[in-house]
């Protein structure tokens, strides 16, 4: 819901970093593999209880996903980098939710689950729309010039950041905050269900 105006605020400092790695020969594809890297380090922190040491490190994570983007628009966008882009992202948010199940396995796993759950409906119905979007020709640039027609929702990516950010800096709310976090994610399927009803007519 949030990614078009994020857009907005974060593109041009990004895309201003992005043609200066760009600029040094660094590949897009090497900031994605370093930016999933540290993802996985920040869920092992939290899953060890380190949660804001983990939290500082999703957001290194979270940066590198927007920088990758910005260096493959000043030198190459490849199918290759969008597709790495697209798995690195659903894997750490999977595993953020992971963490803090296996860190208190009693307190958090059925919120995790159900959590986890609902990422399957975002992330299906996500990525169905955009091969079929793709065998039509279909496009927007609403979220800027991506190898993937990104279908907006209720929870985009700016809300999924917003939420893990809040339950690092707040743990013992994670189990209340996933479920509701996990109904808005059901929303946002439902709603991408409709619109793929309506737009793969």
């Amino acid at each position: 819901m949030l990614d078009a105006a994020a857009r907005r605020l974060v593109g041009p400092p990004l895309d201003r970093v992005g043609r200066r790695l760009a600029g040094t020969g660094i590949a897009a594809d090497t900031v994605s593999i370093a930016g999933f890297l540290t993802g996985l380090l920040a869920a092992s922190l939290v899953a060890a209880g380190r949660p804001l040491l983990g939290l500082v490190l999703f957001l290194v994570n979270r940066l590198a996903d927007g920088l990758d983007g910005a260096v493959a628009r000043h030198s190459r966008i490849t199918d290759r980098g969008g597709f790495l882009d697209i798995v690195f992202d659903f894997i750490v948010y999977a595993a953020m939710a992971y963490a803090f199940a296996f860190f208190d396995p009693a307190g958090n796993a059925h919120a995790a689950a159900f959590l986890l759950f609902a990422f399957m409906g975002t992330g299906s119905s996500f990525l169905a729309f955009a091969v079929m979007a793709s065998r039509r020709g279909l496009e927007t640039e609403a979220r800027g010039k991506k190898s993937l027609y990104y279908l907006g929702g209720l929870t985009e990516g700016s809300e999924t950041i917003a939420f893990f950010v809040m339950v690092c800096l707040s743990p013992a709310w994670f189990p209340t905050l996933a479920l509701v976090f996990a109904a808005m994610c059901w929303v946002t399927t439902a709603a991408r269900i409709a619109a793929g009803w309506r737009l793969l007519r």
